[in-house]
C-alpha cells in the first residue's frame, strides 16, 4: 500500500507529509504539557484527543498535496530531472516547508495569547499586519525566532537531500498511470474534507482544552476564514420570531418604558427617568475603557499583588459594580456591548462588520442631550475598524493616525496625536499617560465652548508586550502582565489627579470599565469567571458611594448612568438600570464568537452554532460547571435575547433612520 501511495516520483511528497505530521504531533504534545492541569487526562480522553488530532492533520496535509500532485501529473516523464524540474521542485519543497514552520511558530504565539488554535481572530490579524508584526517583535525575540525557523527549514531540506529523496524524485521512472493511481486517495481526501469535515467536529469533549488539542491549526485557520459570519437563525436554536420579541419586550414592561411601535418587531421605546423631584443633570462624561483588566487583579476581589492602589481608592468613592460581566473576549466585542448596549451576536463583532454605520448607539442618546462625542485611541483607529465604526456613528476621532483615511462618506473630524505629544509608544499605540494627557487637552478646549462632552477613551498599555515608560512604577517595563496592570492603575491615578485641578472637573462624571478579561480561555466551553470585570462610576453629583452587588452586564452601564442623570430619551438599547434591578431581573450575557451564554441565578445556558443548548449550575467559588436538565423557560428566554439581537441587526432594526 505504501508503494502505491508513494512511488519513487512521490518520495519527496512522502517526506513532506511525514515532516508535517511529526511537527504537528510535537506542537500538540507541547500544548498538552503547556496546560496540563486543565486537560482531561484519562487514557480514553487523551487517546481520543490525539487520534482525532491525527485525523485532522491528515485532512490538513491532503490539501497541501494538491498543488504538487497536479504538477507531478502534468509534467511529462521526459522532463524528470531537468533544470526546470529541479528548480520548481526545490522551490516548491522549500516554500512548503517554510509555510509549515511559519504556521507552527505562529500557533505557539497565538496559543500563548489566547490558549486556542487559530480562529477568526487570526484571520482578522492578517489585515492589521503593522500592529501584529510590531507586537510580536516587541513581545518575542523575533530575530532569534526567524533565525531558528530558517535554520529548521534549511535542515529539513539538507536532511531530505542527504537521504536521497531529491535524487529518487529526479531519477524516477514512474509513469502517468502510476502517478494517477497514487494521487487518487489524496484527491479523494480533499473532496471528502471539503464536503463533510468541519472544524467544529473536533469539539467532541466537554473540556475545551481537549477540543483545541484535537484541532489542527491550519485547518482551523481556513475554517475561520470561511465562517466568520454566523447568522443566528441558520445555526442556533430558535423559537418563533413573535414569541422571541414578546419575551424580550416583556422584560421591559415593569420599567418606565413605552414602546413607540408596539406592533412591530422592534424594541424602540421611550424611557422616562425624570419626575417632579428629579432634575435632569448634564455633566461631562469621560469613559475609560481599560484594555484587558480582569476583576481578579483588583485587591477588592482578592488579589494579593497590590498593583491597583488607585482603582482600590476610587472604588471607595464611586458606585462600584462588583458583579458585572463582559459580553465577550475582545476589545471590539466590549465596544459593541458598551455602545450598542446589545447582547453579543455570533460571528465577528458588529464593530467589524460592513453595515455598521448610522446605528442607534449610546452616542445618539448623548446627541439627544446636546453633547459633543469623541473617540480617543492611542493607536491608529484603522485597526479593528474602530474609526469607521465610531466615525460612522457620529463620534469625532482623536487617534495616532499613520495615514489611513476615513471613508469619504463618514462626516466626522479626525485629530491626530502628534509626535510632540508622545513620550512612549509601542505596537498598539501611545502609553496610557499620553492618551490621558490628550484627553485633558481636548477637554480644556471643549470646556471653553460651553457644550457638554462625552469622551470614549480606549487604552492600550495593558496588552502584550506590556511595555510602558520606565520609572513610572517599580516594576520594569516589559516584565509581564502585573507590571502592565500596575502602570495602567498608575496612569488612571495620575489622570484623575490632573483632572481634579481643571475647572470642568466638578461637572464631570468618570466611568471606568474593562473591555474584557485578560484571558477568556478555561476548562469549560464558557469560563464564566473569565468574564468578570470591574466597573465604577465616579464623581456622580448627589449620589453617595456604594458597592452594587447585583448581577449585571456591560450593556447595562450606560442605561444606568442615564437613569442616574434623570434623562428621558428614546431608546433602542437592551440594557437596564442596574440600580432598579429586582433579584428576578438580574442576568448577564457572555459569549465568544461561537458560544452564547445567558447567566442568571448561578445557572448558565450555553447556545452554540450546532443548534445545541447546554444548561449548567455554576459554582462561583471554584468556577466549576455542573450539567443539569434543561429548563425550557430558561432556554426560551436565553434564545429570545440572542435571536432578537441578531434579527434587529440583520434587518436594520438598529438603524437610527428606521426608528
Amino acid at each position: 500500500m505504501i508503494i502505491k501511495l508513494f512511488p519513487s516520483r512521490f518520495k519527496l511528497l512522502k517526506i513532506f507529509i511525514i515532516l508535517f505530521l511529526l511537527i504537528s504531533f510535537l506542537v500538540r504534545l507541547s500544548f498538552l504539557f503547556w496546560n496540563f492541569s486543565e486537560i482531561d487526562k484519562g487514557v480514553f480522553k487523551l487517546g481520543n484527543t490525539f487520534f482525532i488530532g491525527f485525523l485532522f492533520d491528515i485532512a490538513t496535509i491532503s490539501f497541501f498535496t494538491v498543488p504538487y500532485l497536479i504538477y507531478l501529473l502534468i509534467i511529462p516523464k521526459k522532463l524528470y530531472g531537468t533544470l526546470l524540474d529541479k528548480v520548481l521542485t526545490y522551490f516548491g519543497f522549500s516554500l512548503g516547508v517554510l509555510i509549515l514552520f511559519f504556521s507552527f511558530f505562529g500557533e505557539v504565539t497565538f496559543w500563548d495569547e489566547f490558549e486556542r488554535r487559530y480562529n477568526f481572530i487570526a484571520v482578522d490579524y492578517l489585515i492589521y499586519t503593522y500592529e501584529v508584526v510590531k507586537n510580536i517583535n516587541e513581545s518575542y525575540p523575533l530575530p532569534l525566532l526567524i533565525s531558528a525557523m530558517l535554520a529548521l527549514v534549511l535542515a529539513s531540506i539538507f536532511i531530505s537531500y542527504r537521504l536521497g529523496y531529491f535524487r529518487k524524485t529526479f531519477t524516477s521512472e514512474t509513469g502517468f498511470m502510476a502517478k494517477a493511481i497514487a494521487s487518487i486517495p489524496w484527491f479523494a481526501m480533499v473532496i471528502i474534507c471539503s464536503l463533510f469535515i468541519t472544524n467544529k467536529q473536533a469539539d467532541w469533549s466537554g473540556n475545551r482544552y481537549n477540543n483545541e488539542l484535537s484541532k489542527a491549526g491550519i485547518y482551523s485557520f481556513f475554517a475561520a476564514f470561511r465562517n466568520n459570519e454566523l447568522p443566528y437563525k441558520d445555526y442556533y436554536k430558535t423559537i418563533p420570531k413573535e414569541q422571541a420579541y414578546k419575551t424580550v419586550k416583556f422584560s421591559y414592561e415593569n420599567t418606565e418604558n413605552t414602546f413607540l411601535k408596539p406592533s412591530e418587531d422592534k424594541i424602540y421605546r421611550s424611557v422616562i427617568n425624570s419626575d417632579s423631584i428629579k432634575k435632569q443633570l448634564k455633566p461631562n462624561v469621560v469613559f475609560i475603557c481599560i484594555e484587558s483588566l480582569s476583576a481578579k487583579y483588583l485587591t477588592t476581589f482578592g488579589s494579593k499583588a497590590n498593583i491597583t492602589s488607585n482603582l482600590d481608592a476610587l472604588e471607595k468613592e464611586s458606585l462600584f459594580f462588583t458583579n458585572l460581566f463582559a459580553t465577550g473576549t475582545r476589545t471590539v466585542r466590549g465596544m459593541e456591548a458598551i455602545t450598542l448596549s446589545i447582547p453579543p451576536t455570533p460571528g465577528r463583532s458588529i464593530v467589524k462588520r460592513k453595515d455598521n454605520q448610522g446605528l442607534f448607539t449610546i452616542g445618539e442618546v448623548f446627541k439627544q442631550q446636546g453633547y459633543s462625542r469623541n473617540f480617543f485611541y492611542g493607536g491608529d483607529g484603522y485597526f479593528d475598524n474602530m474609526n469607521s465604526y465610531f466615525g460612522g456613528n457620529g463620534f469625532d476621532i482623536i487617534d495616532r493616525g499613520r495615514g489611513f483615511l476615513l471613508d469619504a462618506s463618514i462626516k466626522t473630524s479626525r485629530t491626530n496625536i502628534e509626535d510632540n505629544e508622545v513620550t512612549f509608544e509601542n505596537a498598539w499605540g501611545v502609553c496610557d499617560t499620553d492618551i490621558y494627557n490628550k484627553v485633558l487637552k481636548e477637554a480644556d478646549k471643549a470646556h471653553e465652548t460651553g457644550k457638554p462632552f462625552f469622551d470614549f477613551v480606549m487604552t492600550t498599555s495593558n496588552h502584550k508586550p506590556y511595555t510602558y515608560p520606565e520609572g513610572s512604577i517599580d516594576i520594569p517595563s516589559g516584565s509581564g502582565r502585573n507590571g502592565a496592570v500596575k502602570y495602567t492603575d498608575f496612569a488612571i491615578g495620575e489622570f484623575i489627579a490632573k483632572a481634579k485641578k481643571k475647572p470642568w472637573f466638578k461637572n464631570t462624571v468618570f466611568v471606568i470599565m474593562s473591555d474584557h478579561c485578560a484571558s477568556s480561555a478555561g476548562r469549560w466551553e464558557l469560563d464564566i469567571q473569565n468574564y468578570h470585570i470591574p466597573a465604577l462610576i465616579y464623581n456622580l453629583p448627589n449620589i453617595k458611594p456604594m458597592r452594587v452587588n447585583k448581577l449585571c452586564s456591560q450593556i447595562d452601564i450606560y442605561p444606568t448612568l442615564f437613569a442616574l442623570l434623570s434623562w428621558d430619551y428614546n431608546s433602542n438599547l437592551f440594557g437596564l438600570n442596574i440600580m432598579d434591578l429586582k433579584p428576578k431581573e438580574e442576568r448577564a450575557f457572555i459569549g465568544n464568537y461561537r458560544k452564547l451564554g445567558y447567566l442568571k441565578d448561578n445557572k448558565v445556558m450555553v447556545l452554540d452554532e450546532q443548534s445545541n443548548a447546554n444548561f449548567y449550575d455554576w459554582n462561583p467559588i471554584d468556577n466549576s460547571l455542573k450539567t443539569r436538565e434543561i429548563d425550557n423557560r430558561f432556554l426560551n428566554k436565553s434564545i429570545s435575547f440572542y435571536q432578537v439581537a441578531d434579527d434587529l441587526y440583520r434587518n436594520n432594526g438598529l438603524k437610527i433612520k428606521n426608528k
